[in-house]
C-alpha cells in the first residue's frame, strides 16, 4: 500500500502508514510503553509538590496521537503494568503505586482519548492538534489530581496546588510543540 493511499484514507493515523501486521501493532505497543518510560527519566522537581515536571505526559499524549486509541491504549496499559511489577521507568527511576499512579492511570485513558480524536483528523492541523493535547492533558489531571489528592491525604485545593498549577506551563509548552510534530509529519508524509 503506498504512502499516498494510507494518507488518503479516513480515520488512518500516522502508525497506519507503515505496513500491517500483528508484529507490527505488537512493536509499536512495546516502543510507545518504552518511549513513554525514557521520556518520564527526563524529570525536573517541583518545590512544595511530590509530582516532578517529566516528558511521560508529552510522551503518553504523543503515542496514543501516532498509534491511534487502541493500540495508545496498549501501550500505556503495558507501561503502568510493567511499572507496577516494578520496572524502574515511572518518572524519576520510580516504579509501583505512588501518589502520582493517578497521573498514569488518567495517561491510559487520555492515549486513547487522543487517539480517538486523531482518527477523526485532529493531529493533521495545528489549531486542531493543540485542542487534542488540552483534551489529553484535561483528562490526564482529572484522574491525577484526585487520585493525588486522597493518597497524600490533601484537600482538593492542596491537590490542585501541588499537582496541577505548577504544570500548566509546561503542557502549554507540550502543547506547541504537538502542533509542530504532529500536522509537520503529516504535510512531509503527504509529499
Amino acid at each position: 500500500m503506498s504512502t499516498a493511499s494510507v494518507t488518503a484514507r479516513p480515520g488512518a493515523v500516522l502508525a497506519d502508514l507503515l505496513p500491517t501486521s500483528r508484529v507490527r501493532d505488537a512493536a509499536l505497543v512495546l516502543g510507545g510503553a518504552a518511549l513513554t518510560g525514557v521520556a518520564a527519566q527526563i524529570a525536573v522537581p517541583v518545590p512544595g509538590s511530590p509530582v516532578p515536571v517529566t516528558g511521560q505526559t508529552f510522551a503518553a499524549l504523543l503515542v496514543g496521537t501516532a498509534l491511534g486509541a487502541r493500540r495508545g491504549f496498549a501501550a500505556l496499559a503495558l507501561y503502568a503494568v510493567a511499572g507496577l511489577a516494578g520496572m524502574p521507568w515511572f518518572a524519576q527511576g520510580g516504579s509501583g503505586a505512588s501518589v502520582s499512579f493517578g497521573y498514569v492511570l488518567g495517561m491510559l485513558l487520555a492515549a486513547a482519548a487522543v487517539g480517538a480524536l486523531a482518527r477523526r483528523g485532529a493531529d493533521r492541523s495545528p489549531l486542531r492538534m493543540a485542542g487534542t493535547m488540552l483534551v489529553g492533558e484535561a483528562i490526564i489531571y482529572a484522574v491525577g489530581v484526585p487520585y493525588l489528592a486522597l493518597t497524600a491525604h490533601m484537600s482538593a485545593t492542596a491537590a490542585i496546588a501541588a499537582g496541577l498549577t505548577p504544570f500548566l506551563i509546561g503542557d502549554a509548552l507540550k502543547a506547541a510543540l504537538a502542533m509542530g510534530v504532529l500536522p509537520t509529519a503529516w504535510k512531509f508524509l503527504k509529499r
